[in-house]
């Protein structure tokens, strides 16, 4: 069973899924014109004007972002960066930049087809992602794309976003203070239960506050050590371009990596950190209060830009500078190392941010599940899919999921090809909305000075608030 199951998840993440995530990724790029790269400051300023929100919906477009980043700034970000490192050498992480930046058109995409066709439920909640695109955007030879989609994503759940993540943490705080791994469960449960029992706004407004506040603390904290280390910054970089380009590191660094590793691992662990393709994100974005998919979308746009572009390149510069790589530690243990040696106590800063990345990462993804079983099986379901949730928790600080965490990446996998072939589908009818968006507020297409300009006026401001 157990050779079945790797043999099924080798195939699921294997060449062929790399290239469908990049190249759908690529294709949605150049059909924008790469508008999701120049639009980044008026995305920002949409963000900044997106707190309260105006429009149909449960939570603001800001708390929509925010709700999306609690599931994808996760362990991903400090031991997924520093597995890929360690695996594929520096070039790794330029890889990760790579898919990051062509990343940021696929969840553009995902956003704007999440608000175009989202639907509210029996109790005036909305919901959209994937499953309902599928749905009521493709015709119905496509529709059981949808319904495998939603399966997929509420069982996924319960392995990479729960039972593993309390088991990162219960193992953390046992090396650290040794704390029993239980009690770190049963502490887990009651914290996870308070806010996810609350549903989509009360886990909307405890992601507003603490992924800002864990995300800023993490990246100054690494700053600190890039800054006390800023001569090292060139070779860093240097290193990384060379590592990505020619299979090897330069001299001093780390050697005997392949082009092929770098990519591999590149890819693989960037679209496991933001998760541009996989569809879990626009189930967060469709409850955002706006009327304007596309201003979602250029919010949606950057989780992608925060997740991989700034929090997982501090994690992989801090391991370069400090040239750790030698030692043959990999995942949190490397990053854990990294930060000891630039500082006393550096470890402490890695096991607190693998606490809070966890958490957050249960959270959000609790919506996630519960909009897939309410897609499949109706309200109803909701309590006792969160009662499951929270329950499983301290499952996974008492068990062995090595199993588990095989199963889960594969059903995370399945997720991600219905959602490709989805937005594959459904390119055409993004670029079009696109076009037509700014062409109206604009009048210039594409152009980037003219809503620049709207936005520092604040001529729109009716629009830009949505």
């Amino acid at each position: 069973m157990s050779e079945m199951i790797t043999t099924i998840n080798g195939w699921a993440w294997g060449p062929l899924m790399l290239a469908l995530l990049l190249g759908t990724g690529l294709y949605l790029s150049i059909g924008l014109r790469f508008m999701t790269i120049r639009r980044i400051p008026v995305a920002l300023r949409l963000l900044l004007q997106g707190r309260q929100g105006r429009g149909e919906g449960d939570i603001s477009p800001f708390s929509a972002l925010m709700t999306s980043l609690s599931a994808t700034i996760g362990t991903g970000n400090i031991a997924g960066v520093a597995t890929a490192v360690a695996l594929g050498g520096p070039g790794a992480l330029f890889w990760m930049w790579i898919t990051a930046l062509v990343g940021m058109a696929t969840k553009y995409a995902e956003a704007v087809c999440a608000v175009r066709f989202r639907e509210q439920d029996e109790l005036g909640n909305y919901s959209g992602g994937p499953m309902y695109y599928i749905r009521n955007g493709l015709h119905r030879r496509w529709h059981w794309l949808g319904y495998a989609f939603a399966l997929f994503g509420s069982l996924a759940g319960f392995g990479l976003a729960n039972t593993v993540q309390s088991n990162s943490v219960s193992q953390v705080l046992h090396d650290a203070v040794s704390v029993p791994p239980l009690a770190t469960g049963i502490a887990l449960m009651v914290l996870v239960g308070l806010v996810v029992l609350g549903g989509i706004r009360r886990i909307a407004s405890v992601a507003s506050w603490l992924v800002p506040m864990m995300a800023l603390s993490y990246v100054l904290m690494s700053l600190v050590v890039i800054l006390t280390h800023i001569e090292e910054v060139p070779r860093a970089i240097v290193t990384i371009v060379d590592s990505a380009l020619t299979g090897s590191a330069a001299a001093g660094g780390f050697a005997g990596a392949t082009v092929w590793a770098a990519l591999r691992f590149g890819v693989a662990r960037g679209i496991f950190s933001n998760e541009a393709g996989l569809g879990s994100a626009p189930i967060a974005h469709a409850a955002a209060r706006t009327n304007q998919p596309v201003q979602q979308g250029m919010i949606a746009m950057l989780g992608t830009f925060i997740d991989t572009l700034i929090v997982c390149t501090m994690t992989g510069l801090v391991i370069v500078i400090m040239d750790v790589l030698p030692s043959g530690v990999s995942g949190a243990s490397l990053t854990s190392m990294a930060f000891a040696s630039a500082f006393p106590g550096g470890e402490y800063i890695v096991s607190l941010g693998l606490c809070f990345f966890a958490f957050t990462t249960m959270i959000g993804w609790s919506f996630y599940g519960e909009r897939c079983i309410v897609f499949l099986l109706g309200t109803r379901a909701i309590f006792p899919f969160r009662v499951a949730w929270v329950l499983a928790v301290p499952v996974g600080t008492v068990v062995e999921l090595d199993m588990i965490w095989l199963i889960a990446d594969t059903l995370n996998a399945f997720m991600a090809i219905p959602n490709l072939i989805a937005l594959l589908l459904l390119g055409p009818l993004v670029f079009r909305i696109t076009r037509e968006y700014f062409d109206r507020r604009c009048g210039s297409g594409y152009g980037q000075h003219c809503c620049v300009a709207t936005v520092r006026t604040g001529s729109h401001l009716s629009i830009l608030g949505a």
